[in-house]
């Protein structure tokens, strides 16, 4: 089990990263804990999909990326990577922002310094990948066990409901008729399953030895399930432990808008009488803006040379991969100021969702494939789950943009 244990960890991070904590907290403050069921959901979900991209990486020794250029034309491969480097540019403004918040929060350092040295310092951690990939997700697992260290002690000092808690994870119908509850859902289902990460995970379990026959793939894969659910359900509890603080501690007092992070810090020790509470909340948004920081960059080195095939050296692989999501950070943060930064968080992770289509579709064309996947296809009632899956996606997307019209157009 340790041998496999890694992968999924290295996933997880990017379910718990700032633009999570944007949508969480905003969903918390304004509906209690309504939404806490769509994190459940959005987490069953990312659980099944990272079963598949898994299985495709061990089963075809091929990630993603690689299994798109193989199977599509060159028009549509291009459009494909093109519309990958979007979601990554989006996961990495909010993982930056997150970032450079969090700095500003624990050190008084300006945003804009603030995104120049997340760009330095993602750039220290990944050299960590060339000596021993494994330093580099025990680091990760370090700084998750920090996150949910620091969200473990704002809930025992916030003391929720546990009887709330249990009906929050009952799917609420307002969810789906009531147009800013349903813009929150999108965004938590984008900022949860996160496309990059797919591809990621199909190519970060090759790193593991495992004799490439099929007993070795069957044996690798089991324990690469149980390393990817483990890792997912703690990324859940983080996830749901922001939204159950923000519905304990901001709603039930009145703050029924709380969508900033620097907004939450300003509140938490004062309305919870703890003067630790804003600074642990402030550590947890750095680890987890760092952990994000890393992964995006990986993912970003993957799509590249999958679709690409191009082969470059590793320091210029991550200075260009940085280089498209730290560009638009600094010009939001240079353009809209700190006034706009948490709508910028929330849009990054509405455009996360309505890209996660074309990251999910094929990955469930690719593992239904019995020529392809040969003993490995996906079963009968994985395919269902993974097709309910992407339904409930897209139906929230097509959902999102007629209400969205609609208003437009009665406006």
């Amino acid at each position: 089990m340790l041998a496999f244990a890694g992968p999924g960890y290295l996933v997880a991070v990017g379910y718990m990263d700032p633009g999570n904590w944007a949508t969480d907290l905003a969903a918390g403050s304004a509906f209690n804990y309504k939404l806490l069921s769509v994190v459940f959901l959005s987490n069953m979900m990312a659980i099944l999909l990272q079963y598949l991209a898994a299985k495709l990486g061990i089963a075809r020794g091929r990630d993603l990326a690689q299994a798109c250029k193989e199977y599509f034309s060159p028009a549509i491969n291009f459009i494909l990577w093109i519309l990958c480097e979007v979601a990554i540019c989006a996961c990495d403004l909010a993982e930056i922002i997150g970032s450079a918040i969090a700095l500003k929060l624990l050190f008084g350092i300006p945003l804009v310094w603030g995104v120049g040295l997340t760009t330095i310092d993602v750039f220290a951690l990944l050299s960590l990948q060339r000596g021993y990939f494994r330093y580099l997700e025990w680091f990760v697992v370090i700084l998750m066990s920090i996150i949910a260290g620091c969200f473990l002690f704002e809930l025992i000092v916030s003391q929720p409901s546990i009887m709330n808690i249990l009906h929050g994870l009952i799917p609420h119908p307002d969810i789906i008729t009531h147009p800013n509850m349903l813009y929150l859902a999108i965004g938590i289902i984008g900022a949860t399953v996160m496309p990059h990460n797919l591809y990621l995970h199909s190519s970060v379990v090759q790193t593991r030895g495992y004799e490439r026959t099929p007993s070795g793939k069957k044996e690798a894969l089991h324990f690469i399930t149980i390393d990817t659910t483990c890792a997912l359900m703690l990324a859940f509890c983080i996830n749901a432990a922001i939204l159950i603080i923000a519905a304990s501690v901001f709603h039930s007092r009145g703050y029924f808008h709380v969508t900033e992070l620097e907004e939450a810090y300003r509140l938490l020790t004062p309305l919870l009488n703890v003067p630790l509470a804003s600074t642990l909340f402030a550590l947890a948004l750095l680890a987890s803006g760092q952990n994000s920081a890393i992964t995006g960059t990986l993912a970003g080195q993957i799509v590249m040379e999958g679709f690409l095939n191009i082969q470059l050296a590793p320091w210029l692989r991550r200075f260009i991969t940085r280089g498209l999501a730290v560009i638009p950070a600094f010009i939001c943060v240079l353009m809209y100021g700190e006034s706009e930064i948490a709508q910028l968080l929330l849009i990054s992770q509405i455009i996360l969702s309505f890209q996660l289509t074309f990251a999910v579709i094929p990955l469930i064309i690719f593992t239904s494939d019995k020529e392809k996947m040969g003993s490995f296809v996906n079963s009968w009632a994985v395919s269902c789950g993974a097709w309910l899956s992407a339904g409930i996606i897209i139906s929230l997307n097509m959902l999102y943009i007629f209400n969205f019209f609609s208003a437009a157009l009665l406006q």
